[in-house]
């Protein structure tokens, strides 16, 4: 690995992506997706991906274009919603879906880019999450082809009072693409505001991480105190530029 991780273009930075790949995605709704990088990877023609994102876009933009062209095997998410291909590959079968609590989802990403196996949490307990059988996958007739399996339970004693917990596994991939407002030649990002979001733990769970920056400084410029991810998580940069499209899930706006 060269220290200036820049390279030319989106399409290079993701040639090497196979068929097959696992990937962790950033991004919430359709904030600080790395949309530039999922066009490129839409047009590299892989297929049978298994993505791991709070989300999968809407229709026609962020991870939904991938969706479209049927790109997507399995869906490791916590939110399914504003997508209604989603939900017609799901429930015909040809999608699918494990379906995380949010908080949970986060942690399984920090664990894995910290190497952590697995971690206790109580999100679940009592549920389906914990016990199994939420449907991951349903064949054409309506009736589940793959549930999700029962995950162990301890009880264990926080601030003196017993309660049970049930036991997560991290979640590793093998890619991640990720968005940044600005990153320097060594990969150390900096996000703005909320469109940080997962984008630092998907960083983290990806073998190799791709991050689309809209600008581009010298290493030294960026103050270490506001760096939200060190260019150790990072291994390759790619320059996007400031007038990208950003687009809004639902504008809402007050009558004058």
């Amino acid at each position: 690995m060269t220290l200036d991780k820049v390279v030319g273009s989106a399409q290079e930075a993701v040639a090497d992506i196979p068929s097959g790949s696992s990937l962790a995605v950033g991004g919430f709704g359709l904030c600080g997706i790395p949309m530039v990088l999922i066009q490129a990877l839409l047009e590299s023609g892989v297929d049978r991906l298994s993505v791991v994102s709070n989300n999968c876009g809407v229709d026609d933009w962020g991870l939904g274009v991938l969706l479209a062209q049927q790109r997507i095997a399995k869906m490791t998410s916590s939110y399914v919603g504003e997508n209604k291909e989603f939900e017609r590959q799901y429930l015909s079968g040809e999608l699918e879906l494990e379906l995380t609590p949010q908080g949970t989802l986060a942690e399984k990403l920090r664990a894995g880019g910290s190497g952590i196996a697995a971690f206790f949490t109580q999100t679940g307990v009592g549920t389906q999450v914990a016990e199994g059988g939420l449907p991951r996958r349903y064949h054409v007739d309506g009736s589940i082809a793959i549930a999700s399996p029962a995950k162990p339970v301890q009880s264990f004693t926080v601030r003196g009072e017993a309660a049970d917990f049930v036991l997560e596994e991290a979640i590793t991939t093998d890619f991640a693409l990720v968005h940044a407002l600005r990153g320097d030649r060594f990969g150390n990002l900096v996000f703005d505001k909320s469109a940080r979001n997962f984008s630092p733990l998907a960083a983290m769970a990806g073998a190799v991480c791709i991050a689309q920056v809209e600008e581009l400084v010298e290493p030294g410029e960026l103050d270490p105190d506001t760096i939200h991810l060190p260019g150790i998580y990072v291994d390759r940069v790619v320059v996007v530029g400031t007038d990208i499209e950003k687009r809004i899930e639902r504008r809402t706006v007050r009558e004058n």
